[in-house]
């Protein structure tokens, strides 16, 4: 008997029930409707912000999703320069594995007119694993894998195995399958959101390759919906989300791929998970907002670079508690110089210092009344 949905006589034809999602999709169709023409109303500076803050969240969350700890501030640096955006201060040096994510994510969003083929996957899986490497194990890059794959969890020894992959001989078949649907004119009678999340799924469960599918399963996901949408700005993270309620997604994803080929359980999932992430975008909105009329506010005032750049830090969402230390380690300033900084921006009402609560003295920006 199976095991395996990818096991099962006539997969991959996929079914779902239409009318049991048609409420979801409509309200989701409605909410991606209402956010993309508040986006579009703003001016072109707070788009891009927005456009930034979004992007630099979905690479920061996809690898995240994976165990992977990527520095927001080298993300956003990346992202910033390919893109020609004026971000304040960028980081100089740049991480190989933050590069990679990077232009997968760009390629699939700011690309998504081009048609996804084979040799485009490659790319993506290389600039994934610049060097060959996933953490201390070797692995075959730009490739199909040619072993099988399993998706396990638990200590060594210990290990539960939540999911197997198609053999790797069927693979190079499989994803010839998979790309000639995803290009097909004829699976255009499929609402568009529809498709991003059977393409998510459907390549998750043939597993490519052997490392990086779920980062390039969500990239995926991200161009489906940028043809949805008909553009390529960015104003909500799929990943973010998913980051959100990671428990819930690989719950449902190992219930459907050990289940039969009704999916709709699965494209259920991933409609309310979107229609959240539209929810986040609104609170990106609110901080892009927030951040403009600040400096609205304080466009006579001069200030140096070092402060300007601190400020932006702490509008984008600091983490941590900023101190005169930190200060001067961000700016590469002397701490003498880190403190003229601050003892400045709390004489003009900008900064204020926190209830102690530590051996070092940290500030905060002075909230708006």
């Amino acid at each position: 008997m199976p095991t395996y949905i990818h096991e099962l006589g006539d997969w991959p034809h996929f079914r779902w029930a239409e009318k049991a999602l048609a409420g979801e999709l409509a309200a989701v169709r409605h909410h991606q409707g209402r956010l993309l023409g508040r986006m579009e109303s703003l001016g072109f500076k707070l788009r891009e912000e927005a456009t930034l803050r979004t992007l630099t969240e979905e690479a920061v969350k996809s690898s995240e999703i994976e165990g992977e700890i990527l520095d927001k501030d080298q993300v956003r640096s990346s992202i910033a320069r390919r893109l020609g955006m004026e971000a304040g201060a960028l980081t100089a040096t740049i991480d190989r594995n933050v590069e990679g994510i990077v232009e997968v994510i760009l390629d699939a969003t700011r690309n998504y007119d081009k048609p996804l083929t084979e040799d485009r996957l490659f790319g993506w899986h290389a600039a994934l694993f610049p060097t060959g490497w996933s953490g201390m194990r070797r692995i075959k890059v730009a490739q199909w894998r040619s072993e099988p794959i399993e998706v396990v969890s638990g200590p060594e020894g210990r290990q539960r195995v939540h999911f197997e992959g198609p053999t790797a001989e069927r693979v190079p078949a499989e994803m010839r399958a998979f790309l000639e649907w995803f290009e097909d004119k004829k699976s255009s009678d499929i609402d568009p959101v529809l498709k991003a999340g059977l393409a998510h799924f459907w390549f998750v469960t043939i597993h490519p390759f052997e490392d990086g599918n779920g980062r390039i399963a969500r990239a995926i996901a991200d161009m489906a919906l940028a043809r949805s949408e008909n553009t390529s700005q960015r104003f909500y993270s799929i990943s973010a989300q998913i980051r959100r309620e990671r428990n819930t997604y690989y719950e449902c994803l190992e219930k459907t791929q050990k289940g039969d080929l009704d999916i709709t359980a699965q494209l259920e999932w991933f409609l309310d998970c979107l229609d959240r992430a539209f929810a986040g975008a609104e609170e990106i909105l609110g901080d892009v907002l927030i951040k403009a009329k600040f400096w609205e506010r304080h466009a006579g005032v001069a200030l140096n670079d070092r402060q300007c750049s601190m400020i932006n830090r702490l509008l984008d969402g600091f983490e941590g508690k900023l101190t005169s230390s930190k200060w001067a380690k961000l700016t590469r300033a002397s701490q003498a110089t880190a403190g003229r900084d601050i003892d400045d921006l709390e004489a003009r009402g900008i900064l204020k210092r926190d209830v102690a609560g530590g051996r070092s003295t940290s500030y905060s920006l002075v909230a708006e009344k």
